[in-house]
């Protein structure tokens, strides 16, 4: 054995060591035996096992089990432990896939008879049992003949291994077992050695079973073999894991809170909106109480796009299939629009997108450079054929309206465009409640469903790169996330409970100018191709409306408050001095309610709790002898004797400044 020299990485400080040749990455970090603080390794920037040879000139630098990696690693070890724990209780499964998902991981099976959550006890149980064993991850090598004849009763596992190298491997979720390289299996050894079990897997893994402190298993649900309805459906349990039980515990409590602030079931419970199967999937219809939020949005966001000098227009929610073929987009979003309908011998599409349409409004006539920016609003209907498993609510719907803008620019004015944007999204983020948010830089990779020059997206990435790093917000890269015309930025938001939703996106397009053969007149006379920036404030009002009524558990502040005000006599004679001071903030615009049921003062007290109204201003002999209100909100806490006009002045003040209360 010889010495070779490695640097080791640590909290961002390099050093090199003196090691021997056969040295592992987990050795050179210094893990010790017994360690589950760090789970991995990166070695030359790839992702390693703790035993993993190390050679001369190699980076290493450790991987916490808390890490997003770690966390990755530890799950995907995890869905092993449930493979195996599976194939032992029913001998006659067949192994899909197993990776780590947000939050957790899955594994798919093929077996005869669909899984059971009362199953769960008994797959725990063993799973339990094989932690507690120790087993250890055993990295091999093998060629594509030897794994063929050693998985031989596998026959999803035999598919994979004809995929590697190609492309369906990552996109069709097998990159966790086959990528471009050599096929590897891990195999599960006992302490003396013993194989208990094996997988195809690329890895890498925990060191043992014994690093995975806390696991449980969540769901079952059917999923076809690779995703496609022709193929097999399988058996996917759905599992998660985490670094500590106090993580876990956490993690299911935020579930816990998740499910309570459902947007679906407030959606029921405050009679805001419905999904009749009637319409069809991911169809919504707004009740009143729902429209009034979606109409206060609305307002809202065409008021600020007119501020920030927009034009609003509007197009129509058909098209002849040639438009979205001119624009390029029917060759990247065919399988995701409805079908086209045959009229007069042309096929027609309910419209995916509005960007079309708006080239067509720009190209109606000669541009001047002294019109730019020109910017184009409107609240367009679009319509996404959407995976029925993927529907979910509003937050993933087929039909949609979008905040829909495009900004047509000079070259040289697309940075101050794009900053113009961005302080106009981040201002509307806040006005709503969402103050915690960083940017994504989706960008594109070397497939080839990206259209333009290299030194066309260089230039575009370029710009909307040091706009964003302007803002000072934290910029998490998104390689191969960009749409098929341009790079884009999005905003990344976090909620109340500390969930990221995608909120609004900027996107910077130089090819749809191109193809629709847009030209201005610049100021020495020639004619310019302009570049056209997409930006959408909401995305779309429905996924934001359900993104905002799981934010605030339903109870939106009071500008947005579908009921602002209840008033709730003591008894029926105070009715008429409600109503008066009901027609007072009637008269500036406030939406009250009068409780005149039959039910006692405490249920209509809860009642409009339970709706989450914000203000309820009571009314007995006392009151209406000093023109006061009891002045009741919706945490509870209650002022008495409030004279009606200060009553009135504070619910107009809160309103006008959209308190989040």
């Amino acid at each position: 054995m010889s010495e070779i020299t490695v640097t080791v990485v640590r909290s961002g400080e390099r050093a090199e060591a003196e090691v021997t040749t056969g040295t592992t990455a987990g050795e050179a970090i210094g893990v010790e035996p017994g360690d589950r603080a760090v789970v991995a390794a990166r070695v030359n920037g790839e992702l390693r096992d703790l035993a993993w040879p190390l050679s001369a000139g190699d980076e290493v630098e450790p991987v916490a089990i808390d890490s997003a990696d770690g966390r990755a690693i530890l799950r995907h070890s995890t869905a092993h432990v449930l493979a195996q724990a599976v194939q032992e209780l029913y001998p006659e499964a067949k192994l899909g896939i197993g990776p780590p998902v947000e939050n957790g991981f899955y594994y798919d099976f093929d077996v005869a008879e669909p899984f059971h959550p009362d199953d769960f006890k008994r797959i725990e149980k063993r799973m339990q049992e094989i932690v507690k064993e120790g087993q250890t991850f055993s990295r091999r090598v093998v060629g594509d003949d030897d794994a063929r004849a050693e998985l031989a009763d596998e026959p999803y596992k035999l598919e994979l291994i004809g995929l590697k190298g190609g492309a369906g491997a990552a996109a069709e979720g097998a990159g966790v077992e086959v990528g471009g390289g050599e096929l590897t299996i891990y195999d599960n050894l006992r302490r003396d050695g013993e194989l208990a079990w094996k997988d195809l897997c690329r890895g890498p893994h925990l060191p043992t079973t014994r690093n995975i402190p806390a696991f449980k298993l969540m769901r079952v649900a059917a999923a076809y073999w690779r995703g496609s309805e022709k193929n097999p459906q399988l058996q996917r349990i759905y599992g998660t894991a985490w670094e500590s039980r106090d993580a876990l515990k956490a993690y299911l409590q935020r579930l816990e809170e998740a499910e309570r602030r459902d947007h679906r079931k407030l959606g029921r419970e405050l009679d805001l909106f419905s999904f009749p199967d009637e319409l069809g999937s991911g169809l919504a219809v707004f009740h009143p109480k729902g429209g009034v939020v979606k109409r206060e949005m609305e307002d809202y966001v065409r008021r600020r796009h007119l501020e920030e000098g927009f034009q609003y227009v509007g197009t129509p929610h058909i098209t002849k299939g040639g438009l979205f073929e001119t624009s390029g987009h029917l060759p990247y979003y065919a399988d995701t629009m409805f079908p086209p309908m045959e009229v007069e011998g042309a096929n027609y599409y309910v419209k995916a997108m509005n960007c079309p349409m708006h080239n067509l409004i720009y190209r109606s006539r000669g541009r001047s450079y002294r019109e730019l920016p020109l910017r184009f609003f409107e609240f367009g209907a679009v319509y996404r054929f959407e995976k029925s498993g993927v529907v979910h609510g509003l937050t993933r719907v087929r039909g949609m309206t979008q905040d829909d803008s495009h900004s047509y620019v000079a070259p040289e004015q697309a940075a101050d465009e794009i900053k113009h944007l961005l302080g106009f999204v981040l201002g509307l983020l806040k006005d709503f409640g969402l103050d915690d948010f960083y940017l994504e830089l989706s960008t594109r990779d070397d497939s080839d469903k990206f259209i333009g020059s290299d030194e066309q997206w260089a230039e575009a990435t370029k710009i909307l790169e040091d706009t964003a790093k302007e803002t000072g917000l934290e910029l998490v890269p998104d390689p191969g996330g960009a749409a098929f015309y341009g790079p884009k930025i999005s905003v990344q938001t976090r909620d109340a409970i500390g969930r990221t939703w995608q909120m609004s996106t900027i996107q910077y397009d130089f090819n749809q100018p191109a193809g629709f053969g847009l030209e201005y007149q610049a100021a020495d006379g020639s004619r310019q191709q302009p570049v056209m920036i997409h930006s959408a404030k909401f995305g779309s009002i429905e996924r934001f409306l359900g993104v905002l009524v799981e934010h605030y558990a339903g109870a939106f502040p009071p500008w947005l408050a579908p009921v602002q005000v209840v008033g709730i006599p003591i008894t029926d004679e105070h009715v008429p001095y409600l109503q008066d001071v009901a027609a007072k903030l009637t008269g500036h615009g406030v939406r009250v309610e009068i409780d005149t049921s039959d039910d006692r003062m405490q249920k209509k007290i809860r009642n409009a709790q339970k709706q989450k109204v914000p203000y309820m201003l009571l009314a007995g002999d006392d009151d209406v002898a000093k023109g006061a209100v009891s002045f009741r909100y919706r945490s509870g806490e209650q002022k008495n004797g409030v004279p009606v006009d200060e009553a009135v002045a504070e619910i107009l003040d809160a309103v006008r400044r959209r308190v989040q209360v």
